[in-house]
């Protein structure tokens, strides 16, 4: 059989082409991504009779005739333009309306791969004011494209809201698979991958983030968090004090880009090493789960004595609040406790 040769691609059976066009070199996509059916032929005469007929079988881009309209998810590069699908690139030119998250972000995304789809600003400050415009949109039948300055729509990014409403009101959502910041580092990360808590960005209150983080500190399964770089340090010294100094830990930067790095040690080794380093784009921070192995819970007596000691000292109720342990203490028994020694 004969393999009709495509125009992009010369093949030689006898000089094959070398490892090294595969490998490491990458050929930068075309803006216009149409690619010619593969065929096979039984003979010569078949593959000369085959011939192109655009006026026979091109249809409207803009609209592929299998595209149903509805609200889809599509994900989008990390950081790598290569890293985009073929179908998120067919839904977005394909799409009436693209929501983004930064529209001049976007438009780069969508300039290089010469999408002409219009955009609409659709971010956490707006996404309230949107979510009827949008509706209604798609009630009238409108392909929408949702997508986020980096990664899936909905996953620490505007889109959660929009795509419980759409369910509400029957509209189809669909889910166009693409790059995740969190699937990414926990699958190069070298932590347990057979569970894991996605926690995203912690709460801004003090007393809500500490809570959170002693909630994660009492789980065997990996936790992953999005931390700004300003505030990784902070994050460094809470994660340290809670989950203990040996706990392992990964902090991933820059990833798919140029400069890309994993880093990998303890929490108290990181802060060490990040209180005089200064780091630059969103961080995807792992902490290993705890050890199978259950603490056992300190006896009254010794519960007693710490927190006369705590007293004695000066120490507010908080400090004690912080053990890994109190969740475990009956908060009415503490406070007879506290009144008792007081009262001695």
């Amino acid at each position: 059989m004969l393999l009709r040769r495509l125009p992009w691609m010369a093949v030689s059976a006898a000089k094959p082409l070398p490892l090294h066009s595969f490998i490491g070199i990458f050929t930068p996509i075309p803006n216009k991504l149409t690619f010619p059916p593969l065929s096979f032929c039984s003979s010569t005469s078949e593959l000369n009779n085959l011939t192109h007929h655009p006026q026979e079988h091109e249809t409207d881009n803009r609209r592929p005739q299998h595209l149903k309209p509805g609200l889809y998810l599509v994900g989008t590069p990390i950081g790598n333009l290569e890293d985009i699908t073929f179908r998120a690139l067919r839904v977005l030119n394909a799409a009436d309306v693209i929501l983004s998250e930064d529209t001049r972000h976007s438009g780069k995304l969508l300039h290089h791969y010469n999408i002409k789809t219009p955009l609409m600003s659709y971010h956490k400050f707006n996404e309230s004011q949107r979510e009827q415009l949008v509706l209604r949109r798609l009630k009238q039948g409108e392909i929408v494209a949702l997508i986020s300055d980096a990664g899936t729509p909905g996953i620490s990014d505007p889109g959660m809201e929009l795509a419980k409403l759409c369910v509400s009101e029957n509209v189809p959502v669909v889910p166009i698979p693409g790059p995740c910041a969190l699937v990414s580092a926990l699958s190069a990360s070298g932590l347990s991958t057979d569970e894991f808590t996605f926690v995203g960005f912690l709460p801004k209150h003090s007393g809500s983030r500490k809570k959170r983080l002693m909630a994660s500190a009492e789980q065997t399964a990996t936790q992953i968090f999005y931390v700004p770089p300003h505030k990784l340090s902070q994050f460094l010294e809470e994660g340290s004090s809670i989950f203990g100094d040996t706990r392992r830990c990964v902090i991933a930067r820059e990833m798919t880009k140029f400069h890309e790095e994993f880093w990998r040690g303890t929490l108290d080794e990181a802060t060490k090493v990040f209180s005089i380093r200064q780091t630059k784009g969103e961080l995807t921070i792992l902490i290993e789960g705890q050890a199978n192995s259950k603490v056992e819970p300190p006896s009254d007596i010794e519960l007693e004595n710490e927190l006369r000691e705590l007293i004695e000292n000066g120490e507010s109720l908080s400090t004690f609040k912080l053990k890994r342990w109190y969740v475990d203490f009956n908060i009415h028994g503490l406070m007879q406790l506290c009144y008792q020694i007081m009262g001695k």
